[in-house]
């Protein structure tokens, strides 16, 4: 399977790539060259999982293996929506009869990171243009991806918000909260969470109970 334009994908409609190129010689002998290369990136995967399965026996651990399609057939079976989390519950042959979900809310872990470690700047082109410029990532005892609680006492945003902040030299942070940016001195803000590299949430209940 490859990716193409709906007008070729078309034209082709299920002609062999030798009839669709007939009259491309050249462009068919490229292509029949590549489906003839090895899958290399494939063949890495599947020599690694190997390894992987062989390195975790000799731990002493109790291994099982699963495929997509039992863990398809899984999740079918006890009427479980597809998640990444809900397909974790359904892999492999040890999945229980009945499986009860209710209830349960999966935490969503993103890699934010933690600024840039680039060594040089470079143009549209990819060419160097200078190093970056070192910077101060800690104001006032914040840094930019902290989650703080601010008590805002008065003026257009009074009021306790939660959310991100983006800090800045002078003490006039940015934050983002769940509905709305904004500006907030750092007076009013308190550590909920400094920033680790990651983010942080919570997916949907999981309603599915068999």
């Amino acid at each position: 399977m490859v990716l193409s334009c709906v007008e070729c994908n078309q034209k082709k409609d299920n002609q062999l790539p030798a009839d669709f190129l007939s009259d491309r010689p050249l462009l068919l002998a490229i292509i029949e060259k590549q489906c003839k290369q090895p899958l290399a990136d494939a063949a890495a995967v599947n020599a690694t999982r190997w390894k992987l399965k062989e390195v975790l026996e000799n731990t002493g651990l109790s291994v099982e293996l699963g495929s997509g399609g039992l863990t398809k057939f899984n999740r079918r079976r006890l009427g479980i929506s597809k998640s990444h989390w809900t397909d974790a519950a359904c892999v492999g042959s040890s999945t229980p009869n009945s499986l009860n979900i209710k209830g349960y809310q999966p935490l969503l872990i993103k890699a934010m990171g933690r600024g840039t470690r680039q060594m040089v700047n470079s143009d549209k082109y990819g060419f160097p243009r200078g190093a970056p410029k070192l910077q101060q990532k800690s104001f006032f005892g914040f840094q930019t991806g902290d989650m703080v609680k601010a008590v805002i006492p008065k003026g257009k945003y009074a009021g306790t918000h939660t959310g991100r902040i983006a800090v800045r030299k002078k003490g006039n942070f940015k934050i983002k909260t769940s509905t709305q940016t904004f500006d907030v001195n750092h007076k009013y803000c308190q550590h909920i969470h400094k920033s680790d590299g990651f983010a942080y949430s919570f997916g949907e209940l999981a309603d599915a109970k068999t």
